[in-house]
């Protein structure tokens, strides 16, 4: 397999065959994010994948699960990731599982009809970041699109007959704006009622431009104890009816999951535990940050 580093991969997808279908991020502005800052966007030729995933085909041809990277391999024209699709289940006759990243941008892109196509070839799941559901934050964030267009893109991937995992990010809304964002994204959450919905915390990278606000003093992230805090406002303003819940990923000082609404007091009764002292938190040098 030829990649491009970095590569980056959602932590459920441990055990897929990663092919990379596009490199960098079509977007690539948000001041969060510096995961693809070095990359510059490109679709790869459809020649150079059909010869990677023949040439996969022959050495893992009991492949049951693939991720398409990179940053956003949805921006990739509808008719390419068709192709892509077609080879992919040529070629592994046990795949059951598609998935990639995509963002509200792309979701918007794409009409429905194009969205039910993708899913009608075997396309699977897409991984999507709302961030939050506070347009203020969004606008500081260069998201891209207000809170209501990303919860419409989102639901028009679920509604063409795709899976969506939806990731939000703690933190986002700084010290003084951590209540407004928590709740917010519950709202926007909640209108989604995704069939994922992974947590992750913000933490400061160099290369992102929110590094460089915080530097200056124009943003004040919270601490690990109000990120909790944060996190427990917003899953108490949830109101899920089947959705598994992850915020175990590596970037979280509470590593906590379940299933909502049915694991919500569950959930609560360890964040509460956390908060008065009685759950210990994830050091930040496990965490690395």
């Amino acid at each position: 397999m030829r990649y491009q580093e970095p590569l980056f991969r959602p932590p459920s997808e441990a055990d897929s065959l990663i092919f990379q279908a596009t490199v960098g991020c079509s977007h690539n502005g948000c001041t969060f994010c510096a995961m693809y800052r070095n990359k510059r966007f490109e679709v790869r030729p459809l020649d150079e994948m059909r010869n990677e995933i023949a040439e996969a085909g022959r050495c893992w041809p009991e492949t049951s699960r693939v991720f398409l990277a990179d940053g956003d391999a949805l921006a990739a024209p509808t008719e390419h990731l068709m192709e892509i699709l077609r080879a992919l289940f040529g070629t592994f006759p046990k795949l059951r599982r598609v998935s990639l990243y995509a963002t509200p941008l792309n979701l918007l892109a794409k009409g429905t009809e194009e969205l039910r196509a993708l899913a009608g070839a075997g396309l699977t799941l897409f991984y999507v970041g709302l961030e939050s559901g506070s347009d203020a934050v969004l606008r500081r964030m260069a998201k891209g699109v207000d809170a209501a267009s990303a919860v419409e893109a989102i639901r028009r991937g679920q509604d063409a007959g795709l899976r969506s995992s939806v990731m939000v990010l703690l933190g986002l809304g700084g010290s003084e704006g951590s209540e407004e964002h928590a709740l917010a994204t519950a709202r926007a959450v909640n209108a989604i009622q995704p069939h994922y919905l992974s947590v992750l915390a913000w933490f400061p990278v160099p290369e992102a431009p929110l590094f460089r606000q915080m530097a200056a003093g124009r943003f004040s992230p919270p601490d690990d104890l109000a990120l909790v805090r944060e996190l427990g406002m917003l899953v108490e303003a949830l109101d899920l009816r089947d959705t598994v819940f992850r915020a175990n990923h590596a970037s979280n000082p509470l590593p906590i999951g379940g299933r909502l609404s049915r694991d919500t007091i569950k959930i609560l009764s360890a964040i509460r535990a956390a908060e008065e002292g009685l759950l210990p938190l994830r050091p930040a040098y496990l965490r690395g940050v």
